[in-house]
């Protein structure tokens, strides 16, 4: 009756293992090569074919990608972006979520028909490209921050979770005389730790890996994010031109290349453990609830 409960099998569980170990190195391989090849020296990347661990390590791609101001200068524009962006998509979303969840709010079911339409039926480019041209926000940072403000999917999540609160909470912070905005900041935002922080790197990852968005509003080279120079790299073969002088010779281009996928993709690598503990328990609860 309650076999499914046994214990498995030795041979059960060094399957299980040898599974799991084979899945972590393939996801694993793709990383490994990558950093390996940043870290060569032209002569590993020429005498070899595919290169795990780098006979001769040098930092000579890292130093010549980060001396170009093209690459820091994205650098610096892709933190802009993540770091302003996040901030603007959480505190739209948050308080607009706040009111969609309380009740007797005047057009709440509107609204929130209105929100959930524009999952199912998503702007095209043009569309898109229209609004953000008549706004004038063309060649401007902002083209690439307000236009996505505040995702569907992501209000209904915190939406879901607001409403799971005991409403004697609210009620009796406002018999106390605590207005919606007190009682957001202080009642319903420390409850809502876990949801908020998912939803924070949910929107921080899009903002850092986001370059199609760029593609179409930012005309001006020097307003590229990071993604954008590394799509110049990856697959136009773009050069730097400003990081050497004429007698020294740069670095193989795959070295290159790969620096710059490295260091493009560290941030949020060293970004998510601090959420991590976050992330299950928030996207978990903001969507089960309610």
């Amino acid at each position: 009756m309650y076999h499914w409960m046994e214990k498995p099998s030795f041979l059960s569980r060094w399957g299980l293992r040898l599974s799991l170990s084979l899945i972590t190195l393939v996801m694993l391989f793709p990383f490994v090569y990558v950093l390996a090849v940043s870290f060569s020296n032209y002569q590993d990347v020429v005498s070899k074919g595919l290169v795990i661990f780098p006979t001769h390590p040098t930092f000579d791609a890292y130093s010549y990608v980060l001396k170009s101001g093209t690459v820091t200068n994205s650098l610096i524009i892709s933190l802009f972006i993540t770091v302003v962006g996040t901030f603007v998509n959480l505190a739209l979303t948050v308080t607009m979520a706040y009111g969609l969840s309380r009740r007797g709010v005047i057009g709440r079911g509107v609204i929130l028909a209105l929100v959930l339409f524009t999952i199912l039926f998503a702007p095209g480019i043009i569309p898109k490209y229209l609004v953000v041209k008549q706004l004038g926000l063309i060649d401007s940072l902002w083209s690439l921050i307000l236009p996505g403000a505040i995702s569907a999917f992501n209000l209904v999540v915190i939406r879901n979770f607001f409403m799971s609160l005991p409403d004697e909470l609210i009620e009796s912070a406002k018999l106390d005389g605590a207005n919606d905005i007190r009682v957001l900041w202080s009642i319903v935002l420390p409850l809502s730790k876990a949801v908020v922080a998912a939803i924070g790197l949910f929107y921080g990852v899009s903002h850092w890996n986001d370059f199609f968005d760029a593609i179409l509003y930012i005309n001006d080279a020097a307003k590229w994010p990071v993604q954008l120079v590394l799509r110049q790299f990856v697959l136009q073969g773009s050069t730097l031109t400003d990081t050497l002088d004429p007698n020294q010779l740069p670095p193989p281009p795959l070295t290159v290349q790969m620096a710059v996928v490295v260091i493009a993709t560290v941030p949020i690598l060293v970004v998510y453990p601090f959420l991590q503990k976050y992330f299950t328990k928030g996207v978990l609860t903001g969507s089960i609830k309610g």
